[in-house]
């Protein structure tokens, strides 16, 4: 039974990330032309450039759409640290995947120079602070039992939301920039997907780690 719980866990928390990945790098807005199409990745710089929010008609602080990578770099690293058995190569690959997730969330053509400009600062702070985190897996495995990880795990796939509360938004804008209606593409489905089993990996990791301590 355990056995058998622990595998469903791992697997639950796999297709979390996945899917929150599919969210990050999918389609928000689908257009026939291919340079018509928003991606969550593109949204953090493609903000700025509507005008609504530029010049603050629409209140949007750009920083919320890096609410993703960020999700998604913790939940990884928080795989990776998992006290329960898990294979050696799918730890290493989990620790390893954070790293680019992190650093996707550079600005396009940066120089160490702009990294610390005001615009640029707190992101690039974000950046140091999960490549240290993931540095320091093996210290987290160590002190935080997979009860409270479950709690975390649930935190970090709330963390999405105020990006998703963003776009919806600053749809109208959008509506307006196009000249026609506009919808939710899958990227944002796969988003609400990867947050509620965030959440279902967070209730299994803490009912399995209390049973265990119990």
């Amino acid at each position: 039974m355990a056995r058998t719980r622990r595998l469903i866990t791992i697997i639950v928390a796999i297709l979390a990330l996945l899917f929150l990945a599919f969210g990050y790098w999918g389609r928000w807005i689908a257009h026939p032309a291919a340079g018509l199409n928003i991606l969550g990745v593109d949204l953090p710089e493609y903000v700025k450039f509507v005008p609504e929010a530029r010049y603050g008609v629409i209140p949007i602080n750009r920083l919320v759409f890096f609410a993703m990578p960020l999700s998604l770099a913790l939940g990884l690293i928080l795989l990776a640290s998992v006290r329960m058995q898990l294979l050696v190569w799918v730890r290493g690959l989990a620790g390893l995947l954070a790293i680019p997730v992190a650093l996707s969330m550079l600005p396009p053509a940066w120089t160490p120079g702009l990294l610390m400009t005001p615009e640029f600062r707190a992101q690039t702070l974000v950046i140091m602070a999960l490549m240290a985190a993931t540095l320091l897996i093996p210290l987290w495995k160590l002190l935080i039992p997979d009860w409270l990880r479950g709690v975390f795990f649930i935190l970090i796939g709330l963390l999405p939301l105020p990006a998703l509360s963003a776009f919806f938004k600053i749809m109208p804008a959008l509506e307006k920039l196009y000249n026609h209606p506009l919808s939710a593409s899958p990227g944002v489905y796969w988003l609400v997907a990867g947050m509620a089993l965030m959440a279902a990996t967070g209730g299994l990791l803490i009912f399995g780690g209390r049973r265990s301590n119990g």
